[in-house]
């Protein structure tokens, strides 16, 4: 999944094996916008900063949720969004990232604030967002299906 150039990139995030490590990786870091966040198939949470990519933060890997992660004080987890057009995760991914906050004792607001929905045109290939409701593709007008259609691996 994502873009096959950033595969080979190499992230500047963190894996957050504990919380010990979430603080200390937070410490020194500005916390006004969210981060951008991968769970690895394995379940370990990655994090980077914002303008990082999804797909160099995985290291190409399939993943089981992308998107952006925001902190409030402490290190409690203020906002989560599944927003990576590198992976463009299904919704029902949120499991997966409050399975590894769970796992490392992190409080989250059990849910994504901004949950988006993507699909993949079958007539164009084109990657969409599903907005209003509207499942027609953005960019040849095709129709879009009504349930998730990205491959991975």
């Amino acid at each position: 999944m994502g873009p096959e150039e950033l595969r080979g990139l190499v992230s500047a995030g963190v894996a957050v094996d504990t919380a010990t490590v979430l603080r200390e990786w937070l410490a020194g870091r500005d916390r006004a916008e969210p981060f951008t966040f991968v769970v690895a198939l394995d379940g370990r949470l990655r994090l980077a900063p914002r303008r990082s990519e999804h797909v160099a933060l995985a290291g190409g890997r399939d993943v089981l949720a992308a998107g952006e992660m925001g902190f409030g004080a402490g290190w409690r987890v203020t906002e989560v969004t599944n927003q990576s057009t590198g992976y463009c995760p299904a919704p029902d991914c949120w499991d997966a990232v409050a399975g590894a906050l769970d796992r490392l004792g992190i409080s989250h607001p059990g849910g994504f604030a901004d949950t988006i929905v993507f699909r993949r045109c079958p007539a164009c290939g084109e990657r969409n967002i599903v907005r209003d409701g509207d499942f027609t593709c953005a960019l040849c007008g095709g129709a879009l299906p009504e349930q998730w259609n990205f491959a991975t691996g």
